[in-house]
């Protein structure tokens, strides 16, 4: 899905971020780094690397390795080399996505004549104060979801509520095609690699190493699952990463506490996410802090596959509109439970996606970069 057209006037846009690992946002910047190539702009991203960059420069982006988003004064140490670069770079925009880069690239232009113009993405829910109010200096104030403007708008009484544009994320499509299932070959590969995943309904929960993502709520919901006679299987998808080894200990030794090791597997991050989902009887959505958006709720239905989730922030907002049956009451294990057998016994017809597609999140974009630069 391209976004191709000729440009009035060629962009040169800078994407700051602390790193290109995983995570929504780092997605989003690669998604409009591609949609600036292909409209004919210059996208520039400016991170402390990771393994997503291989990837930003394929589909045309440049990438300059400089740690922005690392919370030490060393960080602070690197605004003349970042405020060099920006000099050299010449760039219409600068688009900040995190609150330390932030803070850098609005020093780092302190100076600069022609000054670039500054944007801001508000990607998540960030705790209020001086130090996250930097988000709220952009010309324009992108954030993901109804949920992340109504947030920002009644922590900040202040604000210049015209400045605000919602954006929300999106999937392609052709990515997540409806009613995907993966061919034979990657299921025997995957079954192979995850012998215990198979025999039973596999639920998927994708998340971070963190316990904000509600891990221990999955397990102690397969653990419940059991004790009624309902056997599944779980994935934790994403949830082993460097510097999280000791969160991952502290989930095998609930596995093992509540008598699920055969039917529990954490995973590191995957680049077959669409196959996995597309296995999946049930995605689970279950953080336990509001999120701003929620992507893999929508790229699951994109595929036609159910979700089951908290309701509330972006996931809540998402499985009002998208999928209301899969929506429990923020920490209701009770209902979790419940509400996941009802689901894996029946489930709901699940439409074709209409909304939150790549290419829209993308026309939005460019459209914002179009109108700032005037």
């Amino acid at each position: 899905m391209s976004v191709a057209a000729t440009p009035a006037r060629t962009l040169t846009v800078v994407q700051l971020i602390p790193a290109l690992h995983s995570g929504g946002a780092e997605r989003s910047v690669l998604e409009v780094g591609r949609a600036l190539v292909q409209a004919g702009h210059r996208s520039v991203v400016i991170s402390a690397g990771g393994r997503m960059v291989a990837q930003l420069e394929a589909e045309g982006s440049e990438h300059l390795t400089l740690d922005v988003g690392r919370k030490s004064l060393l960080t602070v140490g690197r605004l003349g080399r970042l405020r060099r670069i920006l000099r050299e770079l010449k760039p219409d925009i600068v688009h900040a996505r995190s609150r330390l880069p932030a803070w850098m690239g609005w020093w780092a232009l302190k100076g600069l004549s022609p000054r670039p113009h500054f944007i801001t993405t508000v990607h998540g829910l960030n705790s209020p104060g001086r130090y996250s109010a930097i988000m709220l200096r952009g010309e324009r104030i992108v954030v993901v979801s109804q949920t992340v403007r109504d947030y920002i708008i009644s922590h900040y009484l202040k604000l210049d509520t015209g400045r605000i544009r919602i954006v929300p994320r999106g999937i392609d499509p052709e990515a997540f095609p409806y009613g995907h299932r993966p061919d034979e070959g990657w299921q025997k590969a995957f079954f192979n690699e995850f012998p215990q995943l198979a025999g039973a309904p596999l639920l998927t929960l994708p998340g971070r190493g963190t316990r904000l993502k509600g891990h221990h709520d999955a397990i102690e919901l397969v653990a419940e699952l059991k004790q009624r006679g309902i056997d599944t299987r779980l994935l934790l998808l994403g949830v082993i990463e460097p510097g999280r080894e000791a969160y991952a200990r502290e989930l095998n030794e609930l596995i093992r506490g509540r008598g699920v090791e055969n039917q529990v597997v954490l995973t590191a991050p995957r680049d077959d996410v669409r196959d996995v989902f597309a296995m999946s009887a049930l995605v689970l959505q279950l953080s336990n802090k509001p999120e701003a958006f929620g992507r893999t709720v929508v790229e699951a239905l994109a595929l036609c596959r159910p979700v089951l989730g908290y309701a509330h922030g972006g996931v809540g907002e998402l499985l009002a509109e998208l999928y209301p049956a899969g929506r429990v009451p923020p920490g209701d294990r009770e209902r979790l439970v419940e509400r996941a057998a009802e689901l894996l016994r029946v489930a709901p017809p699940i439409s074709p996606l209409q909304r939150y597609r790549l290419i829209d999140m993308q026309h939005a974009a460019l459209a914002l970069y179009e109108e700032v630069a005037g």
